[in-house]
């Protein structure tokens, strides 16, 4: 009878989903517009909080590169469209990390987020 038990034991485990301790909606949400998760109570989850603060640094980062793009001489116009292509591939990296659970800084830009204390 335990070998049975033991048996359906390992089949209901394998049967459920993984159980995600972290609240990764929010922390995708923190990419896309990054105070969002701050109305919320998952400001308070560490794993958002990081992901938070990335989403801050790179929100940052695009009003650094709209200004850098509004000031430049139009020739320039490829710079600013590959720094916002640059941009726009950092927060997809930001996301599918969010979405699995990590908690990868974002290159370049992901050491900035030490700076913000909240």
């Amino acid at each position: 009878m335990t070998e049975e038990n033991n048996l359906q034991q390992k089949e209901n485990q394998s049967q459920k989903p993984l159980v995600k301790e972290k609240n990764t909606g929010m922390a995708i949400v923190a990419y896309i517009i990054f105070f969002i998760p701050f109305l919320t109570e998952a400001k308070n989850d560490p794993f958002v909080k990081f992901h938070i603060k990335q989403g801050l640094a790179l929100f940052i980062s695009e009003i650094i590169v709209g200004i850098i793009s509004y000031i430049l001489p139009w020739q320039f116009w490829m710079v600013s469209r590959l720094l916002n292509l640059g941009l726009f591939a950092l927060m997809i990296f930001g996301i599918v990390n969010a979405s699995k659970g990590d908690r990868k800084p974002l290159p370049v830009i992901g050491k900035f987020e030490e700076q913000f204390k909240f």
